[in-house]
């Protein structure tokens, strides 16, 4: 309740009024802000668990729509203060600026009257006051009438018509657009086909999940032989870095599920000032047996970064592949077992690691004999000081106890943990079937290598299917990948 005091009442009703009405306007807003500081206190404790121990973790898509209500809860209490409560930096995040790419369209909201109300006299523009309010234009269908008029020959009787145009499904309804509308939500905002049906159902179109299925496996079939390109140019680099995760698979035989691999290889040389774009390639596979990978990599020559998997170990047999591993798994170990137990030797143990991470902080964006001189100079050393230490350490703890397990997990992979010495490129220590899974790979491929060359996956994927449904040849594929792709700005 907003008071002048220069104009209070005389009136002895009226001021009791105004008292009671600032008195329960008192109590709603203590009552208001405790509710605010009880769900800020659970927000603290869902981030906390999104960093505890694995058994503890909760899901990741649980924690974030959990944030989501409770952040709608926290805005909701707030709507109910009054205006002129303070509200704390932390409730509100600073709005962000709009971005300038964006169409603008304005609304001009301008007096009724020309005389001022006051004394009448003639109003002049000072100037004015411009506000922005982010507005959203729903997505529309249209249809795409393609008339192709028929010409007759009046002396021969031949009939002349335009070549109907090419689409990227035969004899389909869908436009490279929207195909490219349906990859990306599948594929990049994960939204299930039959949730895309009802999303069009509303809109008055009725496309069923098996249509939907069917335009997603014939955009696939457009699409892999870029994805083949990427590959070319993924493995054509001299340092990748290579992962894998799980992926459910139905199988129909079973009644149940079965436990496939998407694999992960990607190249990005932009930490040490190398030339080559960023790139990433995705595989599937059935199971994570060690010949998945040797497939996948057996053109590849070079340093190859991983994680503990042991099937990598095979593929140095033949000298031409060097592993380096990630200091962040190794850290894992640690970081686990000082917060479970509080340990100082996994204390210290850290302490040494983050040694290591400052100092490649220090140079990120360098050249290579810039990172490579640094990481000798300064990382070396400490890595020649953590090795015996390590030892010494292992021979005075528990030889079955985790704190052993997590030190002879880094020593067993002491030489590829510190291959990063001796290369100045970027090392990451720092860092619904069989065949659904196939389209997985190659669209993830797509959109994966997209984003790390900042561009709008959308708009990419609608220009590559319109263009390689007008024809374009498949030697000039170079021309379509990402990094070399400029934009057209059409009518749309």
């Amino acid at each position: 309740m907003d008071i002048n005091l220069a104009t209070l009442p005389d009136d002895v009703e009226m001021l009791q009024r105004m008292v009671r009405t600032l008195a329960t306007e008192r109590v709603n807003l203590t009552a208001a802000q405790a509710e605010i500081e009880r769900l800020r206190l659970i927000v603290q404790k869902l981030q906390r668990s999104q960093f505890g121990r694995r058994a503890e973790r909760l899901d990741d898509d649980q924690l974030q729509f959990g944030f989501e209500d409770l952040h709608a809860d926290i805005a909701r209490v707030e709507a109910t203060l009054p205006s002129t409560t303070v509200r704390t930096p932390r409730s509100r995040p600073d709005r962000p600026s709009l971005p300038a790419h964006l169409p603008r369209e304005d609304m001009r909201l301008d007096l009724e009257y020309q005389a001022c109300p006051c004394c009448g006299g003639e109003l002049h523009v000072i100037g004015e006051t411009v506000s922005e309010m982010l507005d959203h234009v729903p997505a529309r269908l249209r249809v795409i009438r393609i008339c192709r008029p028929r010409y007759g020959c009046r002396a021969c009787g031949a009939i002349h018509q335009a070549p109907a145009p090419e689409r990227p499904i035969a004899k389909g309804l869908a436009s490279p657009a929207l195909l490219a509308h349906v990859l990306i939500a599948k594929y990049c905002d994960h939204l299930p086909l039959y949730r895309q049906s009802q999303i069009f159902a509303r809109q008055g179109v009725e496309i069923d999940r098996p249509t939907l299925a069917n335009w997603v496996g014939s955009a696939c079939w457009w699409l892999e032989p870029l994805q083949a390109r990427l590959a070319a140019h993924v493995f054509g680099s001299a340092k990748l870095f290579a992962d894998d995760t799980p992926i459910p698979v139905l199988d129909p035989g079973r009644g149940r599920t079965k436990t496939g691999r998407l694999w992960v290889y990607a190249r990005d040389d932009r930490p040490w000032s190398g030339p080559e774009p960023p790139a990433a390639v995705y595989f599937d596979s059935p199971d994570r047996k060690a010949e998945r990978p040797a497939a996948h990599l057996q053109h590849f020559r070079g340093v190859l970064q991983v994680d503990g998997y042991a099937g990598f170990e095979r593929l140095t047999a033949p000298g031409d592949i060097v592993l380096a591993a990630c200091w962040a798994h190794a850290r894992r170990k640690f970081y686990d077992l000082h917060e479970a137990t509080g340990s100082p030797i996994a204390a210290e143990a850290l302490r040494r690691i983050a040694e290591l991470y400052a100092i490649d902080r220090s140079i990120q964006g360098s050249t290579a004999d810039a990172r490579r001189h640094v990481r000798n100079t300064s990382a070396r050393p400490l890595i020649e000081m953590m090795k015996p230490w390590l030892e010494t350490e292992l021979g005075r703890v528990p030889p079955a106890g985790p704190l052993a397990e997590a030190i002879r997990y880094a020593l067993a992979r002491w030489p590829a943990l510190t291959r990063f010495l001796d290369d100045g490129r970027k090392n990451h220590l720092f860092a619904g079937s069989d065949g659904g899974g196939v389209r997985w790979a190659t669209i993830c491929s797509l959109i994966a290598t997209a984003k790390l060359n900042n561009v709008e996956p959308f708009a990419w994927l609608r220009a590559v299917l319109q263009r390689m449904t007008d024809g374009h040849p498949a030697s000039r594929l170079d021309e379509l990948l990402p990094w070399n792709w400029q934009p057209i700005n059409a009518k749309v």
